[in-house]
């Protein structure tokens, strides 16, 4: 199964012969499925996505060819490169989106921990209720009382 990462950085050539070659993949995962010899049904909905990523970005293109825009220029085209370069500069050859997440849960943990820890619950309510009919923070109750 393709990403949208590996599919942007096919040339056009290249992502319309993909496109043919999955098309007819699923032709042949549909047939094999119409005549019982299919083992693997998940496969026709991996492949159908494939396709779909396939036509959003050759979609994408057309879109960015028509408006003047150079293909880097294209905000999915733009993370791919900020992800490649963040890849390189640490030498790893791939990251997954797991990793890109705990990166970036760990940034922001060193920057809460350089603001002086947690943040605060200040201005929230807890939406107690005292005995005389009022909430903690003075606000009255909006139940009646039996």
């Amino acid at each position: 199964m393709a990403t949208a990462a590996e599919i942007s950085e096919y040339d056009i050539e290249e992502l319309e012969r993909q496109l043919g070659e999955t098309r007819r993949e699923l032709f042949n995962l549909r047939f094999q499925l119409a005549t019982g010899q299919l083992d693997n049904f998940s496969r026709i909905n991996n492949v159908r996505k494939d396709v779909a990523r396939m036509m959003t970005e050759l979609r994408n293109r057309e879109i960015a060819e028509a408006e003047g825009l150079a293909i880097d220029q294209l905000p999915a085209h733009r993370a791919a490169a900020r992800r490649r370069s963040e890849d390189e500069a640490l030498g790893r050859s791939k990251t997954t989106a797991s990793e890109r997440r705990a990166a970036a849960r760990a940034d922001s943990a060193e920057s809460t921990a350089g603001d002086g820890g947690t943040p605060t619950d200040e201005g929230v309510s807890t939406g107690e209720v005292a005995d005389d009919g009022t909430a903690a923070d003075g606000s009255a109750d909006t139940k009646e009382k039996s």
